[in-house]
């Protein structure tokens, strides 16, 4: 998607601090952290929110779920870490192409909005 801001970063247009890749995933530092440690997983393939899982694209979204342990570990979490994905404005999303927040590094709060 030639306007989408995670196809850009994932063509090099826009740097990023990146934290894991590989033909199929993408993991960056948010630039906005809302906890000491802030990283997010996205497919390279644009899809464009969890509405857009397909049995056609699952087996990334499986890749997915297989790499953030291994990114948490290589962070140092070792407390414990939240994933989150938003889905659709009404739940905060603000980038339409699927991604994974990693958030850790503190005892973070489970009040939700």
């Amino acid at each position: 998607m030639e306007n989408c801001l995670f196809c850009k970063i994932i063509a090099g247009d826009i740097p990023s601090t990146k934290v894991y890749e590989d033909e199929t995933v993408l993991a960056f530092r948010d630039i906005a952290p809302m906890a000491p440690t802030h990283i997010l997983v996205i497919p390279k393939c644009h899809i464009p929110s969890v509405d857009g899982i397909t049995p056609e694209n699952s087996a990334v979204v499986a890749h997915i779920f297989e790499l953030i342990p291994q990114i948490a570990a290589a962070e140092k979490l070792t407390g414990g870490y939240r994933v989150v994905s938003n889905c659709g404005p009404d739940a905060g999303q603000t980038v339409n192409h699927l991604h994974f927040h990693i958030l850790g590094g503190k005892e973070l709060s489970v009040q939700m909005a």
